[in-house]
């Protein structure tokens, strides 16, 4: 699971600067990337509670 977060993190974080540079997608690439942050923040919060 946590290797599929990271994933999907690294994907939006690409779409969020192809947005940013070529096509200015505006607002929704910054919640993408905002919503990976937070998916990558939770992981490492979780895996350092794991331990």
């Amino acid at each position: 699971m946590g290797n599929l977060l990271y994933i999907i993190a690294v994907i939006l974080v690409i779409i969020w600067a192809v947005g940013f540079i070529g096509f200015q997608l505006g607002w929704v690439i910054h919640i993408l990337l905002v919503i990976a942050v937070i998916a990558v923040l939770l992981r490492v919060i979780q895996g350092s509670s794991n331990k």
